[in-house]
Order: structure tokens, then sequence, then C-alpha cells
């Protein structure tokens, strides 16, 4: 299974040039990028881990590629995306998110489903990866 999640989620791996692009995009809309990862990518885990601070008043994208550079070496079997936050309208919202790493194998996501009152239908997820601990998963 091929995690689809965020922008772009359709298309090939960006190679990173084309992520520096995307960045680069970010950063002449002055919406300051984070770095994030995890090793549950479950579809309601929203909130990843963050690689260090937001990046404030970056011009070039270089500053962001190094810290990518640093995360994928840091956690080379974890999901990683790159987030760009938009404050113009008084509050911070998410303006753009894609992944920018995932793991060689990704194992994928179990769809349950469950028979309640009145005939309901009730549907869960269980991402294989999580029935590893923490650390261990994908090789880890």
């Amino acid at each position: 299974m091929h995690l689809r999640q965020g922008t772009f989620s359709y298309l090939p791996q960006f190679t990173d040039a084309e992520i520096g692009a995307q960045v680069r995009y970010a950063l002449l809309n002055n919406w300051p990028v984070s770095i994030e990862y995890t090793d549950d990518p479950h579809p309601r885990n929203v909130y990843w881990e963050m690689w260090g601070l937001p990046l404030f008043d970056l011009d070039e994208p270089d500053g962001v590629l190094a810290e990518l550079d640093a995360c994928r070496n840091t956690f080379p079997q974890h999901y990683i995306r790159i987030n760009a936050y938009d404050a113009s309208y008084g509050r911070q919202t998410t303006a753009l998110s894609f992944l920018v790493q995932r793991p060689p194998e990704e194992p994928g996501l179990l769809l349950t489903r469950t028979e309640s009152d009145d005939r309901r239908q009730r549907y869960g997820w269980h991402p294989y990866a999580t029935e590893l601990p923490a650390g261990r998963r994908y090789g880890g």
C-alpha cells in the first residue's frame, strides 16, 4: 500500500529539487515551514512529531532542505512531511502539506467494519505498523 496524505499524494515521489521548489513557493508567500515525522501514519494521527521548531524568516529553501536531510538521516524508516502555515486570516492554518519521505516498505491499514444497533455499520482503521512498539516499526 502507498499512503496517500496531503497535497501531491498521487504524484510520484518528489526529488530534492522539486521539494526545494515547493518550499520556495511557500517562502515566497511568507508561509513558515515545519518538518514533521512519524512511524504511525494513521489517518486520524494529524499531530506528528516536530523536527525542531517551525522555520521562520527564511528567504531561500536551503535551510529547510538542510533540516530535512538531518531528519532523514536520523529517521530513515519514518514518514516525513513538510508543512507550510498561512497566518494571513488571523489564525494559523495549514496552507501546504506533503510527504517527502516514506519507509521502504509500507505495511498499510486494515479497515474494520462492525454492525451495531439498527443495522448501522461502523468503520475503523488499524495500521499494521502499530502492531510493533514505537521505534521498532518499519525495521527501525
